[in-house]
């Protein structure tokens, strides 16, 4: 078979079988052509004929280029998940990915903002035209829920439920509510009462938050909303589209609530996933402590 018949085989399952999200096939399907791409370059293999020795080379070969664990370690994954295939599908006869082991790493924290610097950057949009009407209505509502960004650009407007202060943010056959603080709540009323419907493209439009096309935000486009707020706001640390979904969680945990109640609002189907804000916190004590106590 050859390495084009492979990944072709590979894709249909991960698209129909396993029901990838786009962020998956897509990085599956990459750390598979690469390798594919590497056997090709310096070997006389195919994927389905590679060997042990031949995979152990190739991840070699990325750790002498200067790659990241974290790139290394997803790799291997990749490489796993797609072998187990081929086993599945009986084009291979025997896993070649045994000697695929990923190197140990200390779990990188998610760095996040102080609540003064959230405080700064919640500042920035100026309610002087719709676009800043509803550029703060964005950044209130992902510090007041601790959303994803992709689930805030897929909220509709039927999502929204300003009389109790909630929002119901779905995910797959899941829904969840999450409470919004008043500053929210009231940048929210005042954007979707006097700016949403000057903005959509069309009456029927259901996106919450659309862009100056008046059609849903990508994405891309909240990514650049972000940036220009921060430059705006003179904060130096790298702020990301998750930073204030990690500020959001970190903040709570500081200030009293239980990790159970985090994972719920976040999300997270394993508390493992929550547990790194405990960490976070605990850092952040060791770090003041150090700074502050005259014989540290």
């Amino acid at each position: 078979m050859t390495n084009a018949q492979s990944l072709e085989r590979y894709e249909r399952y991960l698209t129909e079988v396993k029901k990838a999200s786009n962020n998956t096939l897509s990085s599956y399907l990459r750390d598979v052509r690469q390798l594919g791409e590497y056997l090709v370059a310096n070997t006389e293999v195919a994927l389905d004929t590679a060997t042990e020795d031949d995979l152990a080379e190739y991840i070699e070969a990325l750790r002498a280029k200067g790659k990241s664990v974290s790139t290394v370690s997803r790799a291997i994954a990749s490489l796993k998940n797609f072998y187990q295939f081929l086993l599945e599908e009986h084009v291979v006869d025997a896993l070649p990915t045994g000697k695929l082991v990923p190197d140990k790493a200390t779990q990188k924290l998610p760095q996040i903002l102080s609540s003064q610097e959230v405080d700064l950057l919640l500042e920035q949009p100026q309610c002087v035209d719709m676009k800043g009407y509803r550029d703060k209505a964005m950044l209130e509502l992902l510090y007041a829920t601790g959303i994803r960004v992709s689930e805030l650009i897929s909220l509709n407007i039927t999502d929204v439920d300003l009389g109790s202060a909630v929002i119901h943010c779905k995910k797959k056959d899941k829904v969840r509510a999450i409470p919004l603080y008043p500053k929210a709540v009231m940048a929210l009323s005042e954007y979707i009462e006097f700016i949403r419907p000057q903005m959509i493209a069309t009456p029927d439009e259901q996106s919450l938050f659309v862009n100056i096309s008046g059609e849903r935000m990508s994405r891309q486009g909240f990514w650049k909303i972000i940036k220009h707020y921060q430059q705006k706001a003179g904060i130096e640390k790298t702020i990301t589209p998750h930073t204030l979904r990690h500020s959001f969680a970190a903040h709570l945990l500081e200030n009293g609530a239980d990790l159970h109640s985090i994972q719920e609002m976040l999300g997270h189907a394993d508390i493992s996933s929550t547990q790194v804000y405990s960490q976070l916190v605990k850092k952040q004590l060791k770090d003041v402590y150090s700074k502050a106590h005259p014989r540290a």
